[in-house]
């Protein structure tokens, strides 16, 4: 993947990089443009030109000022400078020029795609507090990154015992996001989690489903066969153990049926 389509799908684009350097004390200068925006018709579009020296941003140009910044003592006169030349006028029509120019005549679809979140509910044990279990809703490889997270009690917003995370880089520039509910089983209760996100065309619920799924109840299976294998193991050992202090080594015949039926 370029790296436009990365900074194209964390909607920040990278326009271009000046560098320079002067021989005598290496200073290196880079000047950085970056494109901000969240709206598919560009209408909040932010135009931002960072100017860097020796890694460090010593002076910056933002559409939503309409003029030039600076953040040291040279830089704050540059600054002052570029504020009183035709350079302001140059900037302030960047917004223009690069961004909304640039992006509608070299972005393509596959860059702006919105990625469906995946959703999972899962119950997380709680060693204490005022509830016995949290259930936690977690959102993954999600794009862009707006999105929106709550809880339903029987159809009703939650606004208590609710803890958020935000928005998190998942890797490959995608977002996730996870939810908290402090959770007391009730007989008949219904609990939901919400999601709303640019890719879904009306909010998704996802019902709370409090009886085991197939994978826990395979690990409960899985671990009861574990227990009564090691029982009948113990138990074998202890046969052997007498019987071999006598000369003989007699194992159960339904004891062996037993291990063989659990074994295949």
């Amino acid at each position: 993947m370029s790296l436009l389509k990365h900074l194209s799908c964390h909607l920040i684009l990278t326009l271009s990089l000046l560098t320079g350097t002067e021989s005598a004390h290496q200073y290196y200068y880079t000047r950085e443009l970056r494109c901000i925006y969240s709206s598919s018709d560009l209408s909040d579009m932010v135009y931002i030109d960072n100017f860097y020296l020796n890694k460090f941003l010593f002076a910056q140009f933002n559409s939503t000022l309409g003029r030039f910044v600076g953040f040291s003592e040279n830089g704050m006169k540059y600054a002052e400078n570029w504020n009183n030349s035709t350079f302001l006028l140059t900037e302030r029509a960047g917004v223009d020029i690069y961004c909304r120019f640039y992006i509608k005549t070299k972005d393509t679809p596959d860059r702006t795609k919105d990625v469906k979140p995946m959703v999972m509910l899962s119950l997380v044990k709680q060693a204490g507090g005022r509830h016995p279990a949290v259930l936690m809703c977690s959102a993954y490889e999600f794009y862009p990154r707006h999105i929106k997270v709550y809880w339903l009690r029987d159809g009703k917003v939650v606004t208590s015992d609710v803890t958020s995370v935000m928005e998190m880089a998942d890797g490959d520039w995608y977002y996730q996001i996870h939810s908290e509910l402090e959770y007391t089983p009730r007989s008949g209760q219904k609990i939901s989690c919400v999601v709303e996100h640019a890719s879904f065309n009306k909010p998704m619920i996802y019902d709370w489903n409090p009886s085991l799924s197939e994978a826990e109840r395979n690990t409960i299976a899985l671990g009861a066969s574990g227990l009564v294998l090691g029982i009948i193991i113990a138990a074998a050992g202890l046969i052997y153990y007498k019987k071999k202090s006598t000369g003989r080594m007699l194992v159960p015949h339904f004891l062996w049926k037993i291990s063989q039926s659990i074994l295949n």
